[in-house]
């Protein structure tokens, strides 16, 4: 019988009854056997007599001295280390044997490929040494690697080099000092052998900071323009908010088997060579900015992370949300800000909103926990940089950077709260935030419901708006929230009126603080149309009764770029929603002409920003259209996006092939106007796939693919032939793995592709794809493209009504359970949302969770979320 995982609740917080200052580690490496010595300086905090109490999983205890004595005072208790008597201050040593070889969990120390690396957050240092593992206790890491110089040439660790040497048997040493305390989530180690990128960055008080790249051999091409973005992340952050880096090196390794993107320990970032690895060949236009944007997330946290770290695991959004916001701030001043706001739009629409209508919806800072690998969601990150940039927008760049110098005055080298940062902005800007701070602890999503009316003999026109969020179990009363709502009105020739009343001019962001309010404009002359949550300036649903005539209307006149595009999702969610009711009624999908006409003349507009034209013409995907209906019906939205893609294609099939051609580059370069191009380009080739001449679709797909110099261009090709069902789509799906099946970050985009494809029979597909060459279930990445490509990227198939998709992914997480929990976890998350599908999915769901729940040693990743999903 498994033992069911004890819940944590944040209130019970209390600070650890000692406290670990400093910490030598002594690694003996090999990947079979690790010795580990551990020597920690110890004081106890208060005058309590309470036991030390260490956490250590998998560990094979070889000996414990306290002062230099041996000590026989401990004794363990469900993977923990539990040692007596032992005086107020002392030196702990504690050594201890691991083997990585058989970590598949891919937590604490680990192979990847040849090389030896780790991943402590959250909770991964108890699997390298007994510790107190928690993130307030910071102390100063001096660190000693031995290992065999042959297999491991580099021996890596935080902070600077402060030694090194050879030994007999041809071992060598290197040894690292860390002067800045943290906690040991913070602490890496990497041994290998790789090729090293070098370069260097001068920080604007002229210190001189080395930066090495360690890549696999092989792979030295492919780094350039990873040390571009760091050198790119460390000039943004000194001029925009005037942090400078602070070691004398800064290390960045990519490796290929790592459950999360990357890592931001100390000095030494560990990464998913996914957001590492770019050439034009192997990367596209997306893999570019991924990792201009994960190597800026990662650096950024050197600060708002490491320097100031988390009190406790419910805090992870003060370092994550800031992040987040710093490195979506970061792609938009230095690429273009539209996209990058319409892109952050789309996961909070299409999946962040779905986790906040889920069993496992949480705030952005929870007040309980069974698994802490499970909050590292798109609540804590995404959502909460859109409470960051609420605060931005509340305060203004300079209030919200007098913030951010308060916060770091006051908190730097130590463990903060959410609690604080808010504090920090509130003091700095003088602004009165009690309210807001609901934000943090209320989840949910707020639906602001707005009507209007116009009194035309006084010119005045009022917004009347109700603020709501659907109560839970958890929380029965929900509050109302601290709302900035961004509005603009437009008069009927497309100019911007003027906000005002009695004299006065209102600012464009109004403050919801009410439940119900109501706002007088005066002086507008005649009936407005309004644009209403510019930039997303809440992650709040909006309703509002536009009509047809006024989204065209903002699409063409809105000269806020995320409203033109927000007015185009709204005018194409009204007619999905009605086709949906059709197709369950069995009656003829239609598109009206007026809504075609206002996509061609977007299309065809020369003055439009093309990036910004091809973010409005893409096509919403089945997930963000399922968040538009409450029950969700897979395979409706399936025919529905498929109809309304052809009827626009055919439709609009002159212009396509204009703009197609139109757009054409020359040569490939990593430029945001060539990005623009070349996407735009590919959507148009998007839909000239689903074009009346299947025959002509297929030669043209197959001309740009076997003709594209850069991997963008090709993908874009091979996409198109797998998502129209073109004749030439199995010729360069085996095209594309003869060419790349020895790449694995290559084959993850064909893996992927293979797990969303609507073919009939993909679920076969992938599962005979389990067995291919290329792919291995050890590997996150292999398994995110395939699996995750199929469970969450496909949902038509994988709903079918049979549950024969429900399955597959029971036998896949049967054997992720004990081979790696967190992956497992993260996988299982399209069939948690069991109440948002029809009764008979919803009992095949169930029973699916049953079958995971009643598993034998079923992690704790895996039992949170199972049993939240039964319960709810």
């Amino acid at each position: 019988m498994t033992q069911q995982p004890q819940v944590q609740y944040r209130h019970n917080y209390r600070a650890p009854d000692y406290t670990i200052t400093h910490i030598d580690l002594d690694f003996e490496l090999d990947a079979d056997i690790t010795h580990v010595t551990a020597v920690s300086k110890i004081k106890r905090q208060g005058d309590t007599e309470a036991a030390l109490v260490l956490d250590g999983e998998e560990l094979t205890l070889v000996s414990i001295q306290v002062d230099g004595q041996a000590w026989s005072a401990y004794r363990f208790q469900e993977n923990q280390l539990v040692i007596d008597g032992l005086p107020d201050h002392f030196t702990l040593t504690i050594v201890n044997d691991i083997y990585p070889a058989k970590n598949t969990a891919l937590e604490g120390l680990y192979q990847s490929g040849d090389a030896l690396c780790t991943q402590c957050e959250a909770e991964g240092f108890r699997h390298i040494t007994y510790y107190l593992d928690r993130p307030d206790v910071l102390a100063r890491f001096t660190t000693r690697i031995v290992a065999d110089k042959a297999r491991y040439p580099f021996l890596l660790s935080n902070g600077n080099r402060i030694g090194q040497g050879e030994l007999e048997g041809g071992r060598h040493w290197v040894q690292w000092h860390d002067p800045f305390p943290k906690p040991c989530y913070l602490f890496a180690l990497v041994a290998g052998d790789f090729e090293v990128l070098r370069d260097s960055f001068t920080t604007r008080s002229g210190r001189e900071v080395a930066l090495e790249l360690f890549v696999d051999h092989g792979n030295l091409d492919r780094a350039d323009w990873a040390m571009t973005s760091l050198k790119n992340s460390m000039k943004w952050d000194e001029t925009r908010f005037g942090l400078e880096y602070d070691l004398d090196i800064y290390m960045i390794v990519a490796v290929d088997f790592f459950n999360m993107g990357a890592m931001e320990n100390k000095g030494l970032n560990i990464f998913n060579a996914k957001y590492v690895l770019a050439k034009a060949e192997t990367a596209t236009d997306t893999d570019y900015l991924n990792i201009e944007a994960v190597i800026g997330h990662e650096y950024f946290h050197n600060w708002t992370g490491n320097r100031v770290t988390c009190r406790d695991w419910f805090q992870l959004s003060l370092k994550e949300g800031l992040t987040v916001f710093r490195d979506q701030e970061f792609s938009s001043d230095l690429g273009s800000r539209a996209v990058n706001r319409i892109s952050n739009v789309r996961v909070m629409r299409g999946a962040q909103f779905a986790e906040d209508a889920s069993p496992m919806a949480h705030a952005i800072r929870p007040d309980k926990v069974i698994e802490m690998n499970n909050f590292y969601t798109l609540t804590v990150y995404q959502k909460g940089a859109e409470v960051i940039r609420m605060l931005h927008t509340l305060l203004g760049e300079v209030n919200f950077q007098k913030g951010m110098q308060l916060y770091f005055e006051r908190h730097d080298g130590s463990a903060a709260t959410c609690d604080d940062f808010v504090q920090a902005m509130e003091d700095a800007s003088n602004v009165d935030l009690s309210l807001f701070r609901r934000w943090y602890s209320q989840f949910g999503t707020p639906l602001l419901t707005i009507r209007d009316d116009y009194d035309a003999e006084n010119q005045q026109y009022r917004l009347h708006i109700s603020q709501k969020t659907t109560p839970t179990a958890e929380q029965p009363e929900k509050l109302p929230l601290h709302i900035p709502l961004d509005i603009e009105l437009y008069d009927s020739e497309g100019s911007v009126i003027a906000l005002q009343k009695d004299g006065s001019p209102i600012n464009n962001v109004l403050n919801l603080t009410d439940a119900e309010q109501t706002f007088v404009f005066d002086g507008v002359a005649h009936q407005p149309v309004p644009s209403l949550l510019r930039e997303f300036s809440a992650p709040v649903k909006l309703d509002y009764p536009y009509s047809d005539q006024q989204l065209t209307f903002l699409m063409q006149h809105a000269r806020n770029e995320f409203a033109r595009w927000d007015a185009a999702q709204s005018l194409l969610a009204t007619y999905i929603k009605l086709n949906v009711v059709k197709h369950q009624q069995q009656q003829p999908l239609t598109l009206p002409l007026h809504v075609v006409d206002a996509f061609r003349a977007l299309l065809l507009d020369e003055q439009l920003d093309p990036a910004l034209a091809a973010q409005i013409l893409t096509f919403p995907s089945e997930n963000e259209m399922g968040e538009l209906f409450a029950t969700i019906d897979p395979e409706a939205i399936s025919a529905v996006h498929e109809a309304i893609v052809r009827c626009l294609a055919e439709e609009m099939a002159d212009e396509w092939l204009a703009v197609y051609h139109a757009n054409k580059t020359d040569s490939y370069r990593v430029e945001h106007s060539d990005i623009a191009k070349r996407t735009l380009r590919n959507v148009c080739l998007g839909y000239l796939a689903f074009g009346e001449d299947m025959a002509l679709a297929d030669k043209r797909v197959s001309e740009q693919y076997y003709q594209a110099d850069n991997m963008t261009d090709l993908l874009a090709a091979l996409a198109a032939a797998v998502a129209a069902q073109l004749p030439c789509r199995d010729a360069l799906l085996a095209a594309f793995d003869e060419r790349w099946h020895n790449d694995g970050l290559v084959m993850d985009k064909w893996f992927v592709l293979q797990g969303s494809s609507p073919a009939a029979d993909v679920l076969n597909k992938v599962r005979g794809l389990l067995q291919h060459r290329s792919f291995s279930l050890n590997n996150p990445n292999r398994t995110r493209s395939l699996i995750g490509g199929f469970a969450s990227g496909n949902p038509a198939a994988f709903h079918a009504a049979d549950g024969s998709g429900y399955q597959f992914l029971v036998e896949i997480l049967s054997d992720l359970n004990q081979r790696n929990p967190q992956i497992a976890a993260r996988l299982i998350e399209p069939l948690i949302h069991l109440k948002r599908y029809d009764a008979g999915r919803q009992a095949l769901m169930r029973q699916a969770l049953e079958q995971l729940k009643g598993l034998e040693n079923l992690s704790g990743d895996l039992y949170e979320k199972i049993s939240k999903a039964l319960n709810a």
